[in-house]
């Protein structure tokens, strides 16, 4: 018989975020690392690293995060941050219609020349400013096709994006960084996907476990990725 109190295996999961500049991707992150928003954050700088810890039942997948900037300049860099990603979140704005279109060309550049299996979420972001922020966990498009009547600010229906994302093989979800609507579901969801041959154990005691009250702040070194002593979050 198995023993229930051994502990459960831990695999890290190298995360990549891309997208278009101010469609939330740094809140969305730092929402789920410290459940947090700041509702003026500065643009983010080449890229920034995080962690966080996914407890599922019978495994804990530890997310280093590279949150990548969506400034066009930086855009040449991507590729640094998402080679031998597992996973990728590309976000867009909900109420920005060209932000779909450059998500859908990040989409394609992940297919073309990322890791073959790496589990891609599409994420429609600011939820909030939408009549439906307080739909259900994987958003239906029941409705949507009537958004700009109701006067709110959605400019992308949830059909139309769930479509694309069928038709390419992506995890969907509409979200909302500002509530807090929906990020732990996305994060989950990809934990979950990950194949398990594609998971590697977690490295040693070398991150630090002080908290992770700065962890959002740390910035890297625009010559290339590396290993910033990240802390290490509590899982949520």
């Amino acid at each position: 018989m198995a023993d229930t109190n051994a502990p459960k295996p831990s695999s890290s999961v190298k995360l990549v975020l891309l997208g278009e500049a101010a469609v939330g991707k740094s809140s969305l992150v730092l929402r789920f690392v410290n459940n947090d928003f700041q509702e003026n954050k500065e643009p983010t700088i080449g890229a920034a690293f995080l962690t966080q810890k996914c407890n599922l039942p019978t495994r804990t997948i530890k997310f280093e995060i590279w949150d990548t900037a969506g400034q066009e300049r930086f855009a040449s860099l991507a590729p640094m941050y998402y080679r031998n990603a597992q996973a990728a979140l590309v976000v867009y704005d909900l109420t920005k219609p060209t932000s779909l279109i450059k998500a859908k060309h990040w989409v394609a550049e992940l297919q073309r020349q990322a890791s073959p299996g790496i589990v891609i979420a599409l994420v429609g972001n600011k939820l909030d400013l939408t009549s439906d922020s307080t739909g259900s966990a994987e958003v239906s498009g029941d409705g949507d096709d009537n958004a700009e009547d109701s006067g709110d600010a959605r400019k992308i229906s949830t059909e139309e994006a769930k479509t694309y994302a069928e038709e390419e093989g992506l995890l969907f979800f509409e979200t909302s960084a500002k509530t807090g609507h929906n990020v732990t579901e996305v994060f989950t969801a990809i934990a979950n996907a990950i194949p398990e041959t594609s998971l590697k154990s977690a490295r040693g005691p070398g991150a630090s476990h002080a908290g992770v009250s700065r962890t959002e702040e740390q910035r890297v070194n625009l010559n290339g990725p590396r290993d910033p002593n990240a802390k290490e979050a509590c899982a949520c």
